[in-house]
């Protein structure tokens, strides 16, 4: 559920990974040196649905769904604004039910205008230092259909931040999700330890 243009990982010591465009200073395409990177709120659904439109890779779902997300899961996820208002990324997830110290991560998108600044890893680290901290997460969860190399990246990166495991197994495929569309495989990473986490 990945797009796979977006999902590039921050730039790191612990990181081996290229990225599909290189990693250049902490800026934007237009010059741009800072995000802000906070909990969604529901004005902020119609927003990340655009954003999704827009990316013509994710599985955009419908407006009133992101909406829906944003009162109900915004603290497993995620926005990111620069200094002059503008959306430019965001990260969905949940903790799972009966699992709560999983955080599954369902969607990383980020505009071709912030590409390259290392913006889906930072999300993603945002988010999960506030479900680690908050929930006492410990495992990250998420799926990546087999030919979306940036966004094995971009969690292979992650995992190695975090001085952690990721294994893959098969979930979903065309007997479930149709022959249109592309298999889901499962990425599991973890346990993470609680020293790892950024309490700053």
């Amino acid at each position: 559920m990945i797009a796979p243009e977006q999902a590039e990982p921050r730039a790191s010591a612990s990181t081996s990974g290229a990225t599909s465009s290189p990693e250049r200073s902490d800026a934007d395409a237009d010059g741009d040196p800072s995000y802000e990177i906070v909990s969604p709120e529901p004005a902020d659904g119609a927003l990340m649905w655009r954003l999704a439109v827009e990316s013509q890779t994710l599985d955009a779902n419908s407006r009133y769904a992101y909406v829906l997300w944003c009162r109900d899961f915004a603290d497993a996820s995620v926005i990111a604004r620069r200094d002059d208002g503008r959306p430019v990324g965001y990260v969905t997830g949940y903790l799972r039910p009966g699992q709560s110290r999983t955080l599954f991560i369902w969607q990383v998108c980020v505009d071709p205008v912030a590409r390259g600044a290392g913006l889906a890893g930072r999300m993603l680290d945002a988010v999960w230092d506030r479900t680690a901290r908050e929930a006492g997460t410990d495992r990250m969860e998420t799926t990546i259909t087999p030919d979306n190399e940036s966004s094995i990246r971009l969690f292979t990166s992650f995992a190695r931040r975090h001085d952690t495991t990721i294994e893959r197994e098969d979930l979903f495929g065309p007997d479930l999700l149709g022959d249109e569309h592309e298999p889901e495989h499962l990425y599991r990473i973890g346990p993470i330890a609680a020293e790892k986490v950024d309490n700053t």
